[in-house]
């Protein structure tokens, strides 16, 4: 997951290798203004050609029987693995940068989000019809730097990416956004993503109900059994409400989880009506 939302680093000027047990690794983090000038306008004909052949595949093969989802880093979080180096318990590096060199920071900021709007546009011509923006790490922020140095940018690809493609569907998802769901919300988005740590009541209630939502089961509901999972899922839908939600997990599915709870799951949700 985490190599698949940093595919545009290399394509930029910053390769990283996927290391076991220890997740993506870059042998020469991002830390001066002379790294950042130096990086490439991303060109995804040439840099990703893969993700036309995937995604063009998935369109011949779904059909109008499912959607094509295509999904991304945010610009925090894909420089937060570009600076740090690697993946970071305190991001104590990025946040030194932000605090003691905003300017280069902001600098980077800018063009990771230029190069990830690139890169939306270019899934979506290859066949996405709604794009989620995964901002992981930009939970770790406060919410006064969350304004500074997250939302600005998200924003930023929002606006490009609407200019071209206004009706494809933009979906924003933070792990631990608690304390900036409101300010999620002012992405420019048109969904946004719940983690399992809001209720889902609240976060409605927090977003308006003109913004749409996704979410929200703590995926850990998925070990319990079929008549918990399945009272979980009523009452997380009944929490949303009648209209902008999608059923959804807080997050992904956790490694072990038994395959015959991930049918529950799906088949309870499908047979919901209103």
């Amino acid at each position: 997951m985490f190599s698949d939302i940093l595919t545009p680093l290399p394509g930029i000027g910053i390769p990283f290798d996927i290391v076991e047990s220890k997740g993506p690794m870059i042998d020469s983090p991002i830390r001066s203004l002379e790294q950042i000038e130096n990086l490439n306008p991303l060109n995804p004909e040439e840099s990703l050609p893969f993700i036309k052949k995937i995604l063009n595949t998935l369109r011949s093969e779904v059909g109008n029987k499912s959607t094509v989802l295509g999904f991304v880093g945010s610009p925090w979080t894909l420089a937060a693995y570009a600076i740090e180096g690697k993946s970071s318990k305190n991001y104590a590096v990025i946040k030194r940068m932000a605090f003691s060199e905003p300017e280069i920071l902001h600098k980077f900021l800018g063009k990771i989000a230029d190069a990830i709007a690139v890169y939306v546009r270019y899934q979506i011509d290859c066949g996405a019809q709604v794009v989620q923006l995964f901002d992981s790490w930009a939970g770790e922020l406060s919410p006064q730097d969350y304004e500074t140095f997250a939302l600005p940018y998200q924003q930023r690809v929002v606006k490009q990416v609407k200019q071209t493609h206004p009706d494809t569907p933009l979906i924003l998802y933070i792990s631990g956004s608690a304390g900036v769901l409101e300010r999620m919300g002012q992405s420019g988005v048109d969904i946004v993503s719940v983690d399992w740590t809001v209720d889902m009541a609240e976060a409605r209630a927090r977003l308006g109900q003109s913004m749409k939502v996704q979410g929200n089961i703590d995926p850990g509901v998925l070990f319990g059994t079929p008549e918990f999972i399945k009272a979980r899922i009523h009452d997380t839908v009944k929490k949303a409400g009648n209209q902008g939600h999608i059923m959804n997990l807080g997050h992904g599915v956790l490694v072990g989880t038994p395959e015959e709870n991930v049918r529950v799951f799906f088949e309870t949700a499908k047979q919901i009506r209103y």
